[in-house]
């Protein structure tokens, strides 16, 4: 029987992960007594799970500091959210409905990410980032003027105001301004929510493990060393960015379908997100991708966990921070990791046995 690789073990730990962590949840709501709160952070931490990962691609893989992860999430919400918004009388089925709209939000953000990647790309370090800081209030400034209808006789677009729109008596708004959309179905669920992170890493594990995974990382590496053996820089930076940009859109998606009303406000789709989904990739190691997943859901966990502390909760979320990256970059603490790994562990007592 031929041995299963280093990569493929790893690999199939991270689905473990999910996969387990799915089923110790219905169990939970099933025969347990999980709070309301506990319900409704189940699909946001999938959300956040799936930006991590993302942006871990771009940051991690690629080595390229974007900040405008935000916006390619706001781009994905707003036209899932308007295409379902105008679909549910037509689509009466919420899965089909809900499927065709993470394609469309998938799609609409991958061709963000390759329109912003082409020019943003060729820019470095910190330079790139504000370049990408940029673009994400852009987008969520562009969602707030914008004024979306729909009547017999078609569309109508409008950056004045929503009687600018000059509708019929049987129009609907669609995107209302600042107060975005309001009344689009609620098709999203945490089932959904797995199936999606595990598409996501899959898409990710697939990609990295590949040829032109190692084509990123030699970029990343060394560019005038990948250059020079051939590697087409510009190709495969556009690459990682459209398809990190479009798993933020999929985010975005399920997003959106959690909510009865979404708007492009400063908390949702501001820069202040595109840090806390760099933060998670910081924290759980950058280029780790299960890492990344899991501070994303122990971070987007603890402050509701320590609610009940009032104002003591954002102090102790401050020193956990602290601890947990001297934990995970601090050369000692690595070494000790390493060294009495759980998988270490195992090793030496099979030796000792044989």
């Amino acid at each position: 029987m031929k041995k299963m690789s280093k990569t493929a073990r790893s690999n199939l730990i991270t689905y473990g992960i999910v996969i387990l962590a799915y089923v110790g949840c219905e169990i939970w709501m099933r025969f347990g007594n999980m709070s309301s709160l506990m319900k409704g952070l189940l699909v946001p931490l999938c959300v956040y799970a799936i930006l991590a990962v993302s942006l871990n691609l771009t940051v991690g893989i690629l080595g390229e500091l974007s900040l405008g992860h935000a916006g390619f999430m706001c781009v994905g919400a707003f036209a899932s959210a308007a295409f379902t918004k105008c679909m549910e009388q037509a689509i009466p089925v919420p899965t089909v409905r809900f499927i065709i709209a993470v394609l469309i939000g998938v799609v609409c953000a991958g061709i963000c990410g390759i329109l912003v990647g082409i020019p943003v790309l060729r820019l470095r370090g910190d330079y790139l980032a504000i370049v990408t800081l940029a673009f994400g209030e852009i987008i969520k400034n562009l969602v707030n003027a914008i004024y979306l209808g729909v009547d017999s006789n078609g569309f109508h677009l409008s950056m004045k105001s929503m009687l600018a729109l000059n509708m019929e008596a049987d129009g609907m708004v669609i995107i209302n301004g600042a107060q975005g959309i309001t009344g689009a179905p609620s098709d999203s669920n945490f089932t959904l929510g797995i199936i999606m992170l595990l598409i996501t890493l899959f898409i990710v594990l697939n990609l990295i493990n590949s040829r032109a995974g190692r084509a990123i990382m030699a970029i990343r590496d060394n560019r005038i060393a990948a250059e020079s053996i051939g590697i087409n820089i510009t190709k495969y930076k556009i690459m990682a960015f459209s398809i990190s940009a479009a798993m933020a859109g999929a985010a975005g998606v399920l997003y959106a379908h959690n909510l009865t009303t979404l708007t492009a406000l400063p908390k949702n789709f501001g820069y202040n997100m595109s840090i806390t989904i760099l933060v998670f990739v910081v924290l759980g190691g950058i280029g780790s991708i299960r890492g990344s997943m899991i501070s994303a859901v122990i971070l987007t966990m603890l402050p509701e966990m320590l609610r009940s502390l009032d104002e003591y909760r954002m102090l102790i979320y401050a020193i956990v921070l602290i601890a947990a990256m001297i934990l995970t970059w601090s050369p000692k603490a690595i070494e000790l990791r390493e060294r009495y790994s759980p998988l270490k562990l195992l090793r030496r007592k099979e030796k000792e046995v044989q």
